[in-house]
């Protein structure tokens, strides 16, 4: 008789199949029928199952399979080519026979092309959430390859995935070995996004905006009298020749601003379409946030970020590459979520902005506490550009009675609100990417510039 390992006598986590209980039973009934009926053909008959069985067993597994996921994604964007690869290894002395692997996808990684074991499937037409198979030799690893397109921005899950192996010719069965979730960074699209020069108000030492103060620049001044600590290459010699005295090119200074962008994400509208689809509230404001944050950048400001919502998360001012990649990093974790309180105090309250900073604002202004919160920064002060975020194309809601009624109701209102902002010196335009924002930094600028009424 064969003696079929139990589950305490295999290694942790193999078991046996129906395949050896089907063995195994064949092999006792024909070994019956041979004693009680006193056949020795049926012995004979036996005997390849139970060598057969035997010697599968004789070389079993003891170490369960290796499972790991890994993702190359340095610098991935929305649209472009995704990979990310999903390793079986066998650690054992004895070789897997099959090893089915199975893995969950975001529904934003669109998985096009399966490479496992040394075969490419075209997953084009069909999903990516199917099981793979294929054999795995002794202290050896199969890589299972995805390839695939990103289609939107975020944080997107690759698994969990799961495997099971079997060995000694099908006898054995290993316990199904999971593991967690890889997240993919995809960042959003930059859009091309330009802007004129003018800035309400240059604060730093350096940068590429003209000021009114005079430093170091090249926006010409006039001609002064040369006096201690000017510089000789300043010297104007036609002036100096001239007039007998030493004059020197008075300059204006070249100087950097601060430009906040504020996020809205207290609501959320419109259906994701990815890259290559319709753009919802949220993919409007990410991408123009990156796309403005790029060009200040760029240009040497410094730029902040900041969320106007319940987690009232910030990102404190900085410059440079360094901080582009940070911006966009930071944009990966923006979700919009509602809150019944009054998120002002949290997101203005202990820190306050800097009186010179331009706070461009990206709002669908769908909540009456973001108009609400733009009205107090202009009543405060601070330079403010609002930016309708909010789809051209969003459609009226199809169902029959007041719900055609009462979008056309909700979109005056809208309107009346976005007419009243306006009036408080709010400047309100709808984001276009290029040139958004050109002539409403214009008027800005003018009107910082502007002598207030009643200043002596």
């Amino acid at each position: 008789m064969i003696a079929v390992p139990t589950e305490e006598g295999l290694a942790a986590g193999w078991a046996p199949t129906w395949a050896l209980g089907r063995a195994v039973l064949l092999t006792g009934l024909l070994l019956i029928a041979a004693v009680l009926l006193g056949r020795i053909d049926l012995v004979v008959l036996a005997a390849p199952f139970a060598v057969g069985t035997a010697y599968a067993l004789h070389r079993r597994p003891t170490a369960s399979p290796l499972l790991e996921i890994t993702t190359e994604d340095a610098h991935l964007v929305e649209g472009g080519a995704m990979s990310s690869t999903i390793t079986v290894g066998n650690p054992d002395t004895v070789s897997y026979d099959v090893a089915v692997v199975r893995t969950r996808m975001s529904p934003w990684l669109r998985v096009e092309k399966v490479a496992f074991g040394g075969v490419g499937v075209d997953l084009s037409r069909a999903g990516a959430d199917r099981p793979f198979a294929t054999s795995v030799p002794t202290g050896s690893a199969v890589d299972l390859g995805l390839a695939g397109t990103a289609l939107r921005w975020g944080r997107h899950p690759v698994g969990p995935a799961g495997v099971r192996v079997a060995a000694a010719d099908g006898l054995l069965v290993s316990r199904a070995v999971i593991t967690e979730p890889v997240r993919m960074r995809v960042y959003p699209m930059t859009e091309p996004f330009e802007a004129v020069e003018a800035m309400p108000r240059a604060a730093g030492l350096v940068g590429a905006h003209h000021s009114r103060r005079p430093g170091e620049g090249g926006e010409l001044a006039g001609v002064r009298i040369f006096a201690p600590g000017d510089r000789l290459r300043r010297i104007d010699w036609r002036v100096s020749l001239r007039a007998r005295q030493l004059h020197v090119a008075a300059t204006l200074s070249d100087r950097d601003a601060e430009v906040v962008v504020l996020l809205d994400v207290l609501a959320e509208a419109g259906r994701s379409g990815g890259v290559h689809g319709a753009a919802s509230v949220l993919d409007t404001t990410v991408r123009a946030a990156a796309a403005i944050g790029e060009h200040y950048l760029h240009r040497g400001d410094r730029v902040a970020m900041l969320e106007y919502g319940p987690a009232a998360r910030r990102l404190r001012p900085a410059t440079g590459r360094r901080q582009y990649l940070t911006v966009l990093e930071w944009l990966l974790d923006v979700q919009a979520e509602s809150s019944p309180h009054e998120p002002y105090d949290q997101v203005f309250g202990p820190q306050l902005l800097s009186a010179d900073a331009l706070v461009v604002v990206l709002t669908p202004l769908l909540d009456e506490r973001s108009a609400q919160m733009l009205a107090r920064l202009a009543r405060g002060g601070r330079f403010v550009v609002a930016v309708d975020t909010l789809p051209a194309d969003l459609s009226p809601p199809t169902e029959r009675g007041w719900a055609e009624v009462a979008y056309r109701l909700w979109r005056l209102d809208r309107d009346t609100m976005i007419g009243q902002l306006r009036e408080h010196g709010v400047p309100v335009v709808r984001w276009a990417g290029a040139g958004s924002l050109d002539q409403v930094l214009r008027d800005v600028a003018r009107l910082a510039t502007a002598p207030r009424v009643g200043a002596r």
